[in-house]
């Protein structure tokens, strides 16, 4: 789809107009309106859509709400007009505004609603939209373009969440990376499993033996010369690209049954690199995504086991269906040599979250500074995808004891959430047993696959965590 700045109004083409009151609905003299649209349209909070033959107009008021809230109101009617689009079978749509951040707004609302996964559906209908032409005096190209990088990213997210991994196996995620970091221009690394057990990763090795697939631990990288931060900022991405719970095994039905999104962490940060090295980002980042399947077999790995990680720390096995946290583990201490500005793992983790804050938010948790946990909660708030944080004191260490190893991969089911980010914090710290770097944990367990669309956010996988990671980077350069 193609995003285009225009300088004239076509008076024949659909057209959504963004007006600030009624005063300014009344100046557009369109003859195709009843004017009493303007008064339906402007006292409510919905978007009022008029049908034509092959034609949508719409007037759209922009109420008086803080900046976060217009922009989350317009990204829904974008939706809603994305849904009239189809209907219509448009081919283009121009939108007409004074302000640049509300023409984004919608304009993201429209490409992010249209999206679908079809491509197992043999007689699945196209989307006619090709074109959105914006008529916007304080718009640039250069911010078009860079919107639609960013749904790219989405796209790309959503798309690997969704693909079965009939298809998408840790190997074939590679191969995903590889053609992205292609199309971005990002520097990808992956090491095979011969690599991966040389290096000793017990954690991602030991949930990929009872698979007949061999896992992959791969490393991306940003660096263009004009980096403004010395350090980088490292993302981590938990990559089981399907987890049947290993030999605790997890019920069929609402469970495993979507298990193939249990990757939607390394895909958001997968979809975060294409955006950030294709708008070429004046910023140093890396993204490190373990990536295997977790299956019960003969050779699977048990409850009661004990494995030796990467940092050669000793890990009780009381669940198999842990193992999240076991092949971040060995990410998260991978990220030590890097020396890094901040490290953010993102990561379908628990029913815990999913628990307590439903699909609506993602729970968050760390130990880097208030400063920094709070711009990342603004960037949250700014592009819809918010953060509840979650307690993570020091006490909860007490949950993850075990009698013959250093720790278990279970805490009590009281503050699983929690003791899940705990147990990460652990492989965060270097032999003297200090933080290694500032850490944040993000647990997307409930928004990243929907059983039901939610706006422009569609069923299945949500795409959650590339436009808050984006918008985030983006304010530190």
């Amino acid at each position: 789809m193609n995003i285009n700045l225009i300088h004239d109004i076509d008076a024949k083409k659909s057209t959504i107009w963004l007006v600030n009151s009624s005063a300014d609905a009344e100046k557009l003299d369109i003859d195709t309106i009843p004017s009493d649209v303007y008064a339906l349209h402007l006292s409510a909070k919905t978007p009022v859509v008029v049908n034509a033959p092959n034609k949508v107009t719409a007037v759209v008021q922009i109420l008086t709400l803080d900046g976060n809230k217009n922009a989350e109101n317009l990204r829904v009617i974008g939706h809603s007009i994305a849904n009239q689009i189809n209907s219509n079978q448009l081919d283009s749509v121009q939108i007409v505004a004074e302000n640049a951040g509300h023409a984004v707004d919608i304009s993201e609302g429209i490409i992010l609603g249209l999206y679908k996964f079809d491509k197992y559906i043999s007689d699945s209908k196209p989307n006619t939209l090709e074109a959105i032409n914006i008529c916007c005096s304080n718009l640039s190209d250069t911010d078009l373009a860079e919107l639609k990088i960013v749904c790219e990213g989405v796209y790309s997210t959503r798309d690997l969440v969704n693909e079965p991994q009939s298809y998408l196996t840790a190997t074939q995620l590679s191969e995903e990376i590889a053609i992205l970091s292609k199309h971005a221009g990002f520097r990808l690394e992956v090491f095979n499993k011969k690599k991966i057990e040389a290096l000793k990763m017990g954690g991602l090795l030991a949930v990929n033996k009872g698979s007949i697939e061999p896992p992959t631990f791969n490393i991306m990288e940003h660096k263009p010369d004009n980096a403004v931060n010395v350090k980088p900022y490292v993302l981590v991405g938990k990559g089981v690209v399907y987890d049947t719970g290993g030999l605790s095994l997890k019920p069929t039905g609402k469970s495993m049954d979507f298990m193939k999104s249990d990757m939607a962490g390394s895909a958001a940060v997968i979809g975060t690199m294409y955006a950030v090295a294709k708008n070429n980002l004046p910023l140093w980042v890396i993204a490190l995504v373990p990536a295997t399947d977790n299956r019960p077999s003969g050779a699977a790995y048990a409850p009661g086991d004990v494995i030796t990680m990467f940092n050669g720390k000793t890990v009780e096995v009381l669940n198999t269906d842990a193992e999240g946290r076991l092949i971040l583990a060995d990410a998260l201490t991978y990220a030590i040599k890097y020396d890094p500005e901040l490290v953010i793992d993102m990561a379908t983790l628990t029913g815990s979250a999913a628990r307590t804050v439903g699909t609506q938010a993602i729970v968050s948790m760390g130990n880097a500074s208030h400063e920094v946990h709070s711009e990342l909660k603004k960037s949250g708030f700014a592009v819809h995808e918010r953060l509840a944080e979650l307690p993570f004191f020091d006490e909860y260490w007490d949950m993850l004891k075990s009698d013959i190893a250093d720790l278990t991969n279970l805490g009590a089911p009281e503050g699983g959430a929690i003791t899940a980010g705990k147990f990460l914090e652990y492989f965060t710290k270097n032999e003297k047993g200090d933080n290694s770097y500032p850490y944040l944990h993000l647990d997307i367990a409930g928004p990243a696959f929907l059983h039901s669309a939610d706006k422009y956010r569609t069923i299945g996988g949500s795409g959650i965590g590339v436009r808050l990671l984006y918008h985030f980077l983006k304010s530190r350069c």
